[in-house]
Protein backbone atom coordinates (compact mmCIF):
# COMPACT_ATOMS: atom_id res chain seq x y z
CA UNK A 1 0.00 0.00 0.00
CA UNK A 2 1.30 3.46 -0.69
CA UNK A 3 2.72 4.68 2.50
CA UNK A 4 2.13 8.96 1.87
CA UNK A 5 0.13 10.25 -0.59
CA UNK A 6 -0.29 14.24 -1.84
CA UNK A 7 -3.80 15.30 -2.09
CA UNK A 8 -3.60 17.86 -5.49
CA UNK A 9 -6.38 19.54 -5.28
CA UNK A 10 -9.19 21.12 -3.04
CA UNK A 11 -12.68 21.62 -1.49
CA UNK A 12 -14.90 18.31 -1.08
CA UNK A 13 -12.88 16.02 -3.34
CA UNK A 14 -9.83 16.65 -1.38
CA UNK A 15 -12.03 15.98 2.00
CA UNK A 16 -13.30 12.91 0.36
CA UNK A 17 -9.37 11.41 -0.66
CA UNK A 18 -8.34 12.30 2.66
CA UNK A 19 -10.96 10.36 4.61
CA UNK A 20 -10.50 7.06 1.85
CA UNK A 21 -6.71 7.56 2.67
CA UNK A 22 -7.59 7.44 6.32
CA UNK A 23 -9.13 4.24 6.07
CA UNK A 24 -6.69 2.67 4.25
CA UNK A 25 -4.09 3.50 6.70
CA UNK A 26 -2.09 6.46 4.21
CA UNK A 27 -0.49 9.24 5.45
CA UNK A 28 -1.89 12.56 4.05
CA UNK A 29 -0.27 15.66 2.68
CA UNK A 30 -2.46 18.75 1.98
CA UNK A 31 -1.07 20.74 -0.32
CA UNK A 32 -2.98 24.56 -0.23
CA UNK A 33 -2.77 27.56 -1.83
CA UNK A 34 -2.79 30.87 0.28
CA UNK A 35 -6.62 31.64 -0.10
CA UNK A 36 -7.21 27.51 1.52
CA UNK A 37 -5.30 27.42 4.50
CA UNK A 38 -8.47 27.03 6.41
CA UNK A 39 -9.96 23.98 4.44
CA UNK A 40 -11.09 21.10 6.60
CA UNK A 41 -8.67 18.74 4.72
CA UNK A 42 -5.98 20.52 5.61
CA UNK A 43 -6.59 21.20 9.45
CA UNK A 44 -6.84 17.06 9.22
CA UNK A 45 -4.41 15.92 7.06
CA UNK A 46 -0.93 14.86 8.80
CA UNK A 47 1.42 17.07 6.67
CA UNK A 48 0.36 20.74 4.88
CA UNK A 49 2.70 22.44 2.19
CA UNK A 50 1.66 26.06 0.86
CA UNK A 51 1.99 25.65 -2.66
CA UNK A 52 1.65 29.51 -3.34
CA UNK A 53 -1.04 32.27 -4.18
CA UNK A 54 -4.83 32.12 -4.58
CA UNK A 55 -4.53 32.26 -8.44
CA UNK A 56 -4.94 28.60 -9.12
CA UNK A 57 -2.33 28.82 -12.31
CA UNK A 58 0.59 29.66 -9.44
CA UNK A 59 -0.64 27.12 -6.96
CA UNK A 60 -2.97 23.89 -7.93
CA UNK A 61 -1.89 24.50 -11.53
CA UNK A 62 1.52 24.72 -10.51
CA UNK A 63 3.32 21.45 -11.24
CA UNK A 64 6.91 22.04 -10.15
CA UNK A 65 5.31 23.13 -7.01
CA UNK A 66 3.30 20.17 -6.27
CA UNK A 67 6.21 18.07 -7.21
CA UNK A 68 8.01 19.30 -4.88
CA UNK A 69 5.85 19.26 -2.19
CA UNK A 70 5.67 15.69 -2.88
CA UNK A 71 9.68 15.76 -2.50
CA UNK A 72 9.81 17.54 0.94
CA UNK A 73 7.53 15.33 2.54
CA UNK A 74 8.49 11.85 1.32
CA UNK A 75 5.38 11.35 -0.30
CA UNK A 76 4.73 8.40 -2.69
CA UNK A 77 2.05 9.01 -4.44
CA UNK A 78 -0.17 11.91 -6.27
CA UNK A 79 -3.97 12.10 -6.23
CA UNK A 80 -5.09 14.69 -8.36
CA UNK A 81 -8.65 14.54 -7.23
CA UNK A 82 -10.92 15.71 -10.23
CA UNK A 83 -10.36 19.20 -12.57
CA UNK A 84 -7.24 20.93 -12.07
CA UNK A 85 -4.52 18.63 -13.37
CA UNK A 86 -6.50 15.53 -12.93
CA UNK A 87 -6.51 15.09 -17.23
CA UNK A 88 -3.28 16.56 -18.04
CA UNK A 89 -0.70 13.95 -19.40
CA UNK A 90 1.86 15.96 -18.49
CA UNK A 91 1.67 16.10 -15.36
CA UNK A 92 1.04 12.48 -14.94
CA UNK A 93 4.39 11.83 -16.70
CA UNK A 94 6.39 13.78 -14.62
CA UNK A 95 5.02 12.68 -11.50
CA UNK A 96 6.01 9.38 -12.70
CA UNK A 97 9.03 10.24 -13.99
CA UNK A 98 9.75 12.13 -10.67
CA UNK A 99 10.01 8.42 -8.75
CA UNK A 100 6.00 9.14 -7.84
CA UNK A 101 2.97 7.47 -7.95
CA UNK A 102 0.06 8.77 -10.25
CA UNK A 103 -2.92 7.28 -8.74
CA UNK A 104 -4.91 7.01 -12.00
CA UNK A 105 -4.35 6.17 -15.70
CA UNK A 106 -1.06 6.19 -17.59
CA UNK A 107 -0.01 9.19 -19.97
CA UNK A 108 -0.26 7.48 -22.45
CA UNK A 109 -3.90 6.12 -22.28
CA UNK A 110 -5.06 10.04 -20.68
CA UNK A 111 -3.40 11.69 -23.29
CA UNK A 112 -5.59 9.14 -25.94
CA UNK A 113 -8.51 9.70 -24.39
CA UNK A 114 -8.07 13.18 -24.20
CA UNK A 115 -8.15 14.01 -27.80
CA UNK A 116 -11.51 13.58 -29.19
CA UNK A 117 -10.85 12.05 -32.44
CA UNK A 118 -8.46 9.75 -30.91
CA UNK A 119 -10.45 9.05 -28.22
CA UNK A 120 -13.51 8.05 -31.07
CA UNK A 121 -11.14 5.71 -33.09
CA UNK A 122 -9.79 3.84 -30.36
CA UNK A 123 -13.24 3.48 -28.72
CA UNK A 124 -14.48 2.19 -32.33
CA UNK A 125 -12.06 -0.62 -32.05
CA UNK A 126 -13.29 -1.63 -28.56
CA UNK A 127 -16.89 -1.87 -30.11
CA UNK A 128 -18.24 1.31 -28.18
CA UNK A 129 -20.99 3.03 -29.91
CA UNK A 130 -20.47 6.46 -31.36
CA UNK A 131 -21.85 9.46 -33.12
CA UNK A 132 -22.02 9.32 -36.78
CA UNK A 133 -19.16 11.87 -37.81
CA UNK A 134 -16.25 12.83 -39.74
CA UNK A 135 -14.14 9.73 -38.16
CA UNK A 136 -11.08 12.11 -37.82
CA UNK A 137 -10.41 15.73 -37.97
CA UNK A 138 -11.70 17.69 -40.44
CA UNK A 139 -10.11 17.84 -43.68
CA UNK A 140 -9.05 21.72 -44.68
CA UNK A 141 -10.52 21.10 -48.67
CA UNK A 142 -14.39 22.88 -48.58
CA UNK A 143 -15.89 20.38 -50.81
CA UNK A 144 -14.59 17.41 -49.00
CA UNK A 145 -16.37 19.30 -45.36
CA UNK A 146 -19.20 19.48 -47.30
CA UNK A 147 -19.74 15.93 -48.26
CA UNK A 148 -18.89 14.69 -44.73
CA UNK A 149 -21.76 16.56 -43.66
CA UNK A 150 -24.20 15.70 -46.25
CA UNK A 151 -23.44 12.04 -45.86
CA UNK A 152 -24.03 12.73 -41.69
CA UNK A 153 -27.10 14.44 -42.02
CA UNK A 154 -28.19 18.01 -40.90
CA UNK A 155 -27.92 19.00 -37.75
CA UNK A 156 -24.15 18.77 -37.38
CA UNK A 157 -21.98 19.60 -34.50
CA UNK A 158 -18.46 20.69 -34.84
CA UNK A 159 -16.29 19.91 -31.91
CA UNK A 160 -12.39 21.04 -30.74
CA UNK A 161 -11.04 17.82 -30.14
CA UNK A 162 -9.20 19.00 -27.44
CA UNK A 163 -12.10 20.55 -25.93
CA UNK A 164 -14.22 20.13 -22.93
CA UNK A 165 -16.26 21.45 -20.20
CA UNK A 166 -18.96 22.57 -23.52
CA UNK A 167 -16.44 24.66 -24.89
CA UNK A 168 -15.22 24.99 -28.40
CA UNK A 169 -18.35 23.46 -29.96
CA UNK A 170 -21.03 24.98 -32.87
CA UNK A 171 -24.19 23.44 -33.94
CA UNK A 172 -25.06 24.07 -37.29
CA UNK A 173 -28.26 23.65 -39.27
CA UNK A 174 -27.58 24.06 -42.80
CA UNK A 175 -25.10 23.76 -45.61
CA UNK A 176 -24.85 27.72 -45.97
CA UNK A 177 -23.51 28.13 -42.58
CA UNK A 178 -21.21 25.45 -42.29
CA UNK A 179 -17.54 26.66 -43.80
CA UNK A 180 -17.80 29.86 -41.29
CA UNK A 181 -18.76 27.73 -38.36
CA UNK A 182 -15.86 25.43 -38.96
CA UNK A 183 -13.40 28.11 -39.56
CA UNK A 184 -14.61 30.38 -36.07
CA UNK A 185 -15.06 26.72 -33.85
CA UNK A 186 -11.22 26.36 -35.45
CA UNK A 187 -10.16 29.60 -34.16
CA UNK A 188 -11.88 29.72 -30.91
CA UNK A 189 -10.31 25.88 -30.23
CA UNK A 190 -7.06 27.89 -31.15
CA UNK A 191 -7.31 29.86 -29.08
CA UNK A 192 -8.87 28.16 -25.94
CA UNK A 193 -6.73 24.97 -26.28
CA UNK A 194 -4.18 25.92 -28.25
CA UNK A 195 -5.30 23.21 -30.96
CA UNK A 196 -7.34 24.08 -33.89
CA UNK A 197 -8.50 20.45 -34.61
CA UNK A 198 -12.04 20.49 -35.16
CA UNK A 199 -14.33 16.94 -36.10
CA UNK A 200 -17.45 16.80 -36.74
CA UNK A 201 -20.68 14.70 -35.79
CA UNK A 202 -23.94 13.82 -36.22
CA UNK A 203 -25.97 16.41 -33.52
CA UNK A 204 -28.88 15.10 -31.78
CA UNK A 205 -32.01 16.93 -31.10
CA UNK A 206 -33.53 15.83 -27.80
CA UNK A 207 -30.32 13.22 -26.43
CA UNK A 208 -30.43 12.18 -22.48
CA UNK A 209 -26.61 12.42 -20.70
CA UNK A 210 -26.00 8.77 -19.18
CA UNK A 211 -22.25 7.67 -18.48
CA UNK A 212 -21.41 4.50 -17.67
CA UNK A 213 -18.44 4.00 -14.15
CA UNK A 214 -15.68 1.97 -14.49
CA UNK A 215 -12.88 0.32 -12.71
CA UNK A 216 -9.77 -1.52 -14.04
CA UNK A 217 -6.53 -2.50 -12.42
CA UNK A 218 -3.98 -2.61 -15.57
CA UNK A 219 -3.64 -6.22 -14.70
CA UNK A 220 -6.30 -7.35 -17.15
CA UNK A 221 -8.91 -6.94 -14.93
CA UNK A 222 -11.87 -4.29 -15.41
CA UNK A 223 -15.83 -3.87 -14.15
CA UNK A 224 -18.48 -1.48 -14.75
CA UNK A 225 -20.12 -0.19 -11.53
CA UNK A 226 -23.83 0.49 -13.99
CA UNK A 227 -24.50 3.60 -15.06
CA UNK A 228 -25.61 7.46 -14.35
CA UNK A 229 -28.14 10.17 -15.88
CA UNK A 230 -26.49 13.28 -16.09
CA UNK A 231 -28.74 15.45 -18.66
CA UNK A 232 -30.21 18.33 -15.92
CA UNK A 233 -27.67 20.59 -16.70
CA UNK A 234 -27.22 24.07 -17.77
CA UNK A 235 -25.23 25.65 -19.86
CA UNK A 236 -23.30 21.92 -20.42
CA UNK A 237 -22.08 21.76 -16.97
CA UNK A 238 -24.21 19.27 -14.52
CA UNK A 239 -27.00 20.56 -11.86
CA UNK A 240 -28.09 16.63 -10.97
CA UNK A 241 -27.62 13.33 -11.39
CA UNK A 242 -28.80 10.13 -10.65
CA UNK A 243 -28.28 6.74 -10.11
CA UNK A 244 -28.83 4.17 -12.29
CA UNK A 245 -30.50 6.16 -15.10
CA UNK A 246 -33.99 5.68 -15.71
CA UNK A 247 -36.02 4.46 -18.24
CA UNK A 248 -33.30 2.48 -20.24
CA UNK A 249 -33.53 -0.02 -22.41
CA UNK A 250 -32.22 -3.20 -20.69
CA UNK A 251 -31.05 -4.77 -24.10
CA UNK A 252 -29.13 -1.67 -24.72
CA UNK A 253 -27.65 -0.97 -21.25
CA UNK A 254 -26.10 -4.54 -21.33
CA UNK A 255 -24.87 -4.40 -24.40
CA UNK A 256 -23.26 -0.63 -23.63
CA UNK A 257 -21.89 -1.89 -20.25
CA UNK A 258 -19.93 -4.82 -21.54
CA UNK A 259 -18.44 -2.73 -24.16
CA UNK A 260 -16.99 0.03 -21.76
CA UNK A 261 -15.51 -2.97 -19.24
CA UNK A 262 -14.30 -4.65 -23.33
CA UNK A 263 -12.45 -1.06 -24.60
CA UNK A 264 -10.92 -0.34 -20.51
CA UNK A 265 -9.03 -4.31 -21.56
CA UNK A 266 -8.33 -3.12 -24.47
CA UNK A 267 -6.75 0.39 -23.93
CA UNK A 268 -4.92 -1.46 -20.91
CA UNK A 269 -6.68 1.53 -18.40
CA UNK A 270 -6.09 1.76 -15.27
CA UNK A 271 -8.22 3.30 -12.39
CA UNK A 272 -11.68 4.91 -12.04
CA UNK A 273 -13.20 6.25 -15.02
CA UNK A 274 -16.11 7.05 -16.85
CA UNK A 275 -17.33 6.64 -20.25
CA UNK A 276 -20.16 9.66 -21.27
CA UNK A 277 -22.77 8.84 -23.53
CA UNK A 278 -25.60 10.70 -25.83
CA UNK A 279 -28.63 8.53 -25.10
CA UNK A 280 -31.64 8.51 -27.57
CA UNK A 281 -34.50 6.61 -28.96
CA UNK A 282 -32.49 3.18 -27.52
CA UNK A 283 -29.21 4.03 -28.63
CA UNK A 284 -26.21 5.02 -27.34
CA UNK A 285 -23.35 7.46 -28.24
CA UNK A 286 -19.94 7.47 -27.00
CA UNK A 287 -18.97 11.18 -26.61
CA UNK A 288 -16.18 10.93 -24.41
CA UNK A 289 -13.85 9.49 -21.51
CA UNK A 290 -13.32 11.26 -18.11
CA UNK A 291 -9.83 9.46 -17.08
CA UNK A 292 -10.68 10.58 -13.46
CA UNK A 293 -13.26 10.14 -10.64
CA UNK A 294 -16.38 12.08 -11.29
CA UNK A 295 -18.13 14.48 -9.24
CA UNK A 296 -21.45 12.22 -9.20
CA UNK A 297 -19.16 9.18 -8.46
CA UNK A 298 -20.91 8.95 -5.01
CA UNK A 299 -24.34 8.31 -6.48
CA UNK A 300 -22.68 5.21 -8.04
CA UNK A 301 -21.39 4.72 -4.82
CA UNK A 302 -25.02 4.28 -3.16
CA UNK A 303 -26.05 1.68 -5.39
CA UNK A 304 -23.43 -0.74 -5.98
CA UNK A 305 -21.82 -0.32 -2.12
CA UNK A 306 -18.34 0.22 -4.06
CA UNK A 307 -15.78 2.75 -2.31
CA UNK A 308 -14.55 3.73 -5.87
CA UNK A 309 -11.54 6.27 -3.76
CA UNK A 310 -10.56 3.67 -1.84
CA UNK A 311 -10.17 1.13 -5.12
CA UNK A 312 -8.21 4.07 -6.93
CA UNK A 313 -5.63 3.94 -4.15
CA UNK A 314 -5.37 0.24 -3.75
CA UNK A 315 -4.91 -0.05 -7.73
CA UNK A 316 -2.09 2.73 -7.80
CA UNK A 317 -0.52 0.71 -4.73
CA UNK A 318 -0.20 -2.42 -7.39
CA UNK A 319 -3.46 -4.82 -5.99
CA UNK A 320 -5.54 -5.92 -8.53
CA UNK A 321 -9.49 -5.26 -8.60
CA UNK A 322 -11.15 -6.09 -5.26
CA UNK A 323 -14.06 -7.41 -7.31
CA UNK A 324 -15.11 -9.57 -9.89
CA UNK A 325 -18.26 -8.20 -12.16
CA UNK A 326 -20.40 -10.79 -10.83
CA UNK A 327 -19.96 -9.34 -7.22
CA UNK A 328 -21.46 -6.13 -8.36
CA UNK A 329 -25.49 -5.75 -7.93
CA UNK A 330 -26.78 -2.73 -8.67
CA UNK A 331 -29.75 -2.05 -5.73
CA UNK A 332 -31.98 0.74 -4.98
CA UNK A 333 -31.57 4.31 -6.42
CA UNK A 334 -29.28 7.21 -5.56
CA UNK A 335 -29.96 11.48 -6.67
CA UNK A 336 -27.06 13.75 -6.03
CA UNK A 337 -27.31 17.65 -6.27
CA UNK A 338 -24.77 19.94 -6.58
CA UNK A 339 -24.79 22.85 -4.20
CA UNK A 340 -23.05 26.03 -5.72
CA UNK A 341 -22.23 29.21 -3.60
CA UNK A 342 -24.32 31.38 -5.85
CA UNK A 343 -27.45 33.23 -6.51
CA UNK A 344 -30.17 30.51 -7.92
CA UNK A 345 -31.36 33.34 -10.24
CA UNK A 346 -28.81 34.92 -11.69
CA UNK A 347 -26.11 32.14 -10.83
CA UNK A 348 -23.53 34.56 -10.22
CA UNK A 349 -20.85 33.11 -7.41
CA UNK A 350 -21.57 34.15 -3.91
CA UNK A 351 -18.51 33.83 -2.12
CA UNK A 352 -18.30 34.72 1.59
CA UNK A 353 -18.26 33.77 5.19
CA UNK A 354 -20.54 30.83 6.31
CA UNK A 355 -22.53 31.73 9.14
CA UNK A 356 -23.90 28.76 9.69
CA UNK A 357 -23.98 25.18 8.28
CA UNK A 358 -26.77 22.77 8.84
CA UNK A 359 -26.32 19.15 7.48
CA UNK A 360 -29.66 16.74 6.66
CA UNK A 361 -29.75 13.20 8.74
CA UNK A 362 -32.39 10.59 8.67
CA UNK A 363 -32.14 7.14 6.46
CA UNK A 364 -30.06 7.15 3.20
CA UNK A 365 -28.92 10.62 3.47
CA UNK A 366 -24.96 11.70 2.78
CA UNK A 367 -23.50 14.99 2.49
CA UNK A 368 -19.88 15.77 0.96
CA UNK A 369 -18.92 19.23 1.89
CA UNK A 370 -15.59 20.72 3.61
CA UNK A 371 -17.94 23.84 4.85
CA UNK A 372 -18.12 24.65 8.44
CA UNK A 373 -19.27 27.30 10.48
CA UNK A 374 -17.29 30.57 9.98
CA UNK A 375 -15.57 28.83 6.61
CA UNK A 376 -14.98 31.79 4.11
CA UNK A 377 -15.70 30.49 0.74
CA UNK A 378 -13.12 31.98 -1.47
CA UNK A 379 -13.78 33.83 -4.90
CA UNK A 380 -10.83 32.22 -6.81
CA UNK A 381 -12.79 29.19 -7.28
CA UNK A 382 -15.13 26.75 -8.86
CA UNK A 383 -18.55 27.31 -6.54
CA UNK A 384 -19.24 24.13 -5.66
CA UNK A 385 -19.26 23.86 -1.84
CA UNK A 386 -20.96 20.76 -1.28
CA UNK A 387 -22.55 17.48 -2.83
CA UNK A 388 -26.30 16.35 -1.51
CA UNK A 389 -26.81 12.82 -1.72
CA UNK A 390 -30.29 10.12 -0.84
CA UNK A 391 -30.36 6.83 -2.00
CA UNK A 392 -34.04 4.71 -1.26
CA UNK A 393 -35.11 1.39 -2.23
CA UNK A 394 -36.42 2.89 -5.12
CA UNK A 395 -36.18 6.17 -7.34
CA UNK A 396 -39.51 7.54 -5.60
CA UNK A 397 -38.01 6.50 -2.16
CA UNK A 398 -34.72 8.80 -2.67
CA UNK A 399 -36.66 11.38 -4.46
CA UNK A 400 -38.66 11.98 -1.52
CA UNK A 401 -35.23 11.90 0.72
CA UNK A 402 -33.86 14.56 -1.41
CA UNK A 403 -36.84 16.73 -1.05
CA UNK A 404 -36.95 16.89 2.81
CA UNK A 405 -32.91 17.11 2.97
CA UNK A 406 -32.92 19.96 0.59
CA UNK A 407 -35.63 21.46 2.61
CA UNK A 408 -33.52 20.55 5.81
CA UNK A 409 -30.00 22.14 4.74
CA UNK A 410 -29.01 25.31 5.75
CA UNK A 411 -26.05 27.42 4.45
CA UNK A 412 -26.39 31.11 6.03
CA UNK A 413 -24.28 33.76 5.02
CA UNK A 414 -23.77 33.01 1.39
CA UNK A 415 -26.63 32.25 -1.56
CA UNK A 416 -26.54 29.06 -2.73
CA UNK A 417 -28.32 27.41 -5.61
CA UNK A 418 -30.52 25.41 -3.02
CA UNK A 419 -34.06 26.77 -4.29
CA UNK A 420 -32.84 25.99 -7.57
CA UNK A 421 -32.53 22.33 -6.56
CA UNK A 422 -35.66 22.34 -4.77
CA UNK A 423 -37.68 23.24 -7.57
CA UNK A 424 -36.34 20.77 -9.62
CA UNK A 425 -36.99 17.88 -7.31
CA UNK A 426 -40.69 18.78 -7.35
CA UNK A 427 -40.78 18.93 -11.02
CA UNK A 428 -43.51 16.83 -12.62
CA UNK A 429 -41.56 16.05 -15.89
CA UNK A 430 -38.29 15.00 -14.19
CA UNK A 431 -40.20 13.02 -11.44
CA UNK A 432 -41.08 10.40 -13.54
CA UNK A 433 -37.72 10.54 -15.18
CA UNK A 434 -36.06 10.68 -18.51
CA UNK A 435 -36.07 14.33 -19.56
CA UNK A 436 -33.53 14.92 -21.86
CA UNK A 437 -30.20 17.72 -21.58
CA UNK A 438 -32.01 20.30 -22.77
CA UNK A 439 -35.02 20.63 -20.47
CA UNK A 440 -33.61 23.02 -17.37
CA UNK A 441 -32.38 25.52 -19.78
CA UNK A 442 -36.16 25.52 -21.36
CA UNK A 443 -37.40 25.54 -18.06
CA UNK A 444 -35.12 28.48 -16.81
CA UNK A 445 -35.93 30.15 -20.10
CA UNK A 446 -32.60 30.52 -21.42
Amino acid sequence: MLEKVVIANRGEIALRILRACKELGIKTVAIHSQADRDLMHVRLADQAVCIGPASSALSYLNIPAIISAAEVTDATGIHPGYGFLAENAGFAEQVERSGFTFIGPTADVIRLMGDKVSAIEAMKKAGVPTVPGSDGPLPEDGDKIHAIAKKIGYPVIIKAAAGGGGRGMRVVHSEAALLNSVHITQSEAGAAFGDSTVYMEKYLENPRHVEVQVIADGQGNAIHLYDRDCSMQRRHQKVVEEAPAPGIDEEARKKVLQSCVDACIEINYRGAGTFEFLYEDGHFYFIEMNTRVQVEHPVTEMITGVDIVKEQLRIASGLPLSYKQGDIVARGHAFECRINAEDPKTFLPSPGRVGHFHVPGGNGVRVDSHLYDGYTVPPHYDSLVAKLITYGEDRETALIRMRNALDEMLVEGIRTNIPLHQEIMRDSHFGKGGVNIHYLEKKLGL
